[in-house]
């Protein structure tokens, strides 16, 4: 009788090494993602504020004029108590940018040269810094 079992198994070297590669190829995808979410945050900011400014668009079309910085974003939404208001421009019912802050509206625009400044204070949430993002974007 043959008593010698010919058993496959990997040795712990083997499987020390599979797991090293396997952490090694791990980091490589983390460094490469890391920084996106930001980038995706500004994507989204860009994409809001081109959204609420054709809103800001149809409300002009049919009232004749900006809401005023009083009335702010929320014309859009309420009633404003101004002629020919019939529904709202938008579905959007807060005005928050990616990081959790109001969007900030006024009209006329200091900032853009347009009707009205339409603009997040960004990650830093600090209004005039560098990373604002902002309609004014558009014209450069």
């Amino acid at each position: 009788m043959n008593n010698k079992r010919t058993e496959k198994a990997f040795t712990l070297v083997e499987l020390l090494l599979v797991v090293t590669i396997l952490g090694i190829l791990a980091g490589a995808v983390m460094v490469n993602f890391s920084g996106r979410t930001n980038e995706a945050k500004i994507t989204r900011a860009r994409q809001d504020i081109q959204n609420i400014g054709m809103a800001l668009s149809m409300y002009e079309i049919q009232i004749g004029s900006y809401p005023t910085s009083d009335q702010g974003l929320d014309a859009l939404v309420n009633d404003p108590g101004v002629e020919g208001w019939t529904k709202p421009f938008t579905q959007q019912k807060t005005f928050k940018d990616p990081w959790g802050f109001e969007y900030r509206y006024s009209s006329p625009g200091d900032r853009s040269g347009m009707d009205y400044d339409l603009y997040s204070v960004g990650p830093d949430g600090q209004d005039g810094s560098d990373d604002d993002i902002g309609n004014w974007e558009d014209e450069e």
